[in-house]
């Protein structure tokens, strides 16, 4: 089996994919688009199966260190009355691990921080990729051209390779949804590590950092491609009365930190998530909404698999084809999850629909509610061992 591989994406998916390989034994190089790493980004939560991937590459001791667990808080109202809380505790005690908050921007360091710089291939975006015989792929630079043994696609959403590969293939679809998003600019008083609060087709939520700051996200129901003039000033009006600590968030939050990105997903599953020895991994395999907080710990289970299957099986081949027979049916089955989690929460907007959730909820108990989110954080990944 050859050993070189070129990561097409320097996100998190593909840090952790260039990881993996690197632990069992391959030459990487990453090509990445963005000419200077800003680390741009808000928040991130790991559940425990992004940090148990995490673990077996290596990195998620230091993550843990970086992050803030997730013990308290939940869903409510906007006029601040519960709909059920998390017991971050009783999460723990059944999976190892809260669910953990970190900033996106050290996230990708630490993940960066794993590979040699000469590793990283930036500000070269990929003009194509092709196969050029059995056992070598293209892909080209500008004037650079990279040959090597595999090419693993982790340029997101809108992933260049993944229209090359299924040209007929429907892509991402706007969700219905945007989201704004931004970390404050300093320490927040806050009671809770987590909030979720929905009312008629929107969220508000925050997630609280290590140091104090916290990010926080609106996400509403509006046609693709709303902007604001002021986001802040256009926030403040949605959601002016709702409940403590959302009028402080947005206070302490800088206009130039303000991110706005329509929800889009790939709706239309794949029939594959590899054409010859071209991989495709996180979003662009599988983009769904977030409503889960699942798609950064589907492309770091995506990462570790792969990594495992190349490892262990005697042909690139065969090990892509492994890769595919497990992580499509889950992948898509979490995306489809989310899908839904949408349309049962933010999305809803009639009245009388948002009542009936709202009492479904509040007559949940907390262990059924624990047991609804360990059947997407209860994965364990494959061990990688070095390749022979």
């Amino acid at each position: 089996m050859g050993n070189t591989a070129v990561v097409v994406g320097g996100g998190i998916g593909g840090l952790a994919a260039a990881i993996g390989l690197r632990r069992i034994g391959w030459e990487v190089t990453v090509v990445e688009r963005a000419s200077v790493l800003d680390d741009a980004g808000a928040g991130i939560s790991l559940a425990a199966n992004g940090l148990r991937a995490l673990d077996e590459l290596g990195v998620g001791e230091a993550v843990r260190k970086a992050s803030r667990g997730q013990y308290s808080g939940g869903t409510r109202t906007p006029e601040g009355g519960w709909l059920v809380r998390m017991d971050g505790a009783l999460l723990e005690k059944a999976v190892g691990t809260p669910i953990m908050g970190i900033p996106r921007s050290t996230l990708h360091r630490l993940l960066r921080g794993c590979l040699p710089a000469e590793t990283l291939l930036i500000g070269s975006a990929a003009g194509s990729v092709q196969q050029i015989d059995h056992g070598t792929v293209r892909v080209s630079c500008g004037d650079t051209i990279l040959d090597a043994d595999l090419v693993v696609a982790a340029d997101g959403i809108g992933s260049k390779v993944r229209s090359l590969l299924f040209p007929d293939r429907p892509g991402p679809v706007y969700s219905g949804s945007t989201v704004l998003r931004a970390v404050t600019e300093h320490a927040v008083e806050l009671r809770t590590d987590f909030e979720l609060s929905w009312g008629r087709g929107a969220e508000f939520g925050h997630i609280a950092f290590q140091d104090g700051r916290a990010e926080w996200h609106a996400v509403l129901n509006l046609p693709a491609g709303t902007r604001f003039a002021d986001p802040l000033a256009a926030l403040r009006r949605r959601f002016h009365t709702w409940h403590d600590p959302i009028p402080a968030l947005l206070e302490a939050t800088r206009l130039p930190a303000v991110l706005h990105h329509d929800v889009n997903e790939l709706r239309t599953p794949l029939p594959s998530y590899r054409v010859g020895r071209i991989v495709l991994l996180g979003d662009a395999a599988h983009a769904m909404t977030p409503h889960l907080g699942q798609g950064a710990c589907q492309a770091l289970e995506d990462a570790v698999t792969l990594a495992a299957a190349l490892a262990t099986e005697p042909t690139v081949e065969s090990a892509l084809a492994r890769y595919d027979a497990e992580r499509r049916p889950r992948s898509q089955a979490v995306a489809r999850a989310a899908r839904q989690a949408g349309r049962m929460g933010q999305q809803l907007t009639h009245p009388l629909a948002v009542a009936l959730r709202n009492t479904a909820m509040r007559l949940t108990p907390s262990r059924a509610a624990t047991r609804m989110i360990l059947r997407h954080h209860t994965w364990v990944p494959p061990q990688l061992t070095r390749s022979s």
